[in-house]
């Protein structure tokens, strides 16, 4: 292949949708240890190119591609009967900030990124330690 067929092999292409991003999560939720499969069920996953600006100024962050996900919600590890959510818990993923540190990297394939940002964001909803998300992620291997 020349390096002009290089360049033009991605002529047509384009980055991956938020739905298809999606599919990556839930392909990674569905693969979550048995014994977290149904708390992660009820858990809402929405992709987004980027933060809403309303937790832009709640997180007091600048730049939109500082973040590649967030958990809203309050985590099972503190959740108690006298809590009543006014919405249902929330694993956000950011498309554009997720895409653009695939870029940067260059060394990660798409989906173990997105897995990584997906088990990242999930960890908060089960209060999990840094110990907890290694068994499950081996990203830092």
């Amino acid at each position: 292949m020349t390096e002009m067929d290089a360049m033009t092999h991605w002529t047509g292409r384009a980055a991956p949708s938020a739905a298809e991003i999606e599919a990556m999560a839930r392909a990674t939720v569905a693969a979550l240890p048995p014994q977290f499969a149904a708390a992660a069920a009820e858990v809402a996953l929405r992709v987004e190119d980027f933060l809403p600006e309303e937790f832009l100024e709640e997180l007091d962050l600048n730049d939109p591609f500082e973040l590649s996900g967030l958990y809203e919600g309050i985590p099972m590890t503190e959740k108690s009967v006298m809590d009543q959510p006014s919405r249902p818990d929330t694993v956000w993923l950011f498309r554009r900030p997720i895409l653009d540190e695939w870029c940067d990297r260059g060394d990660v394939a798409l989906p173990d990124l997105v897995a990584h940002v997906t088990v990242h964001e999930f960890a908060h909803h089960f209060g999990w330690s840094d110990e907890d998300i290694a068994a499950i992620d081996q990203w830092w291997e």
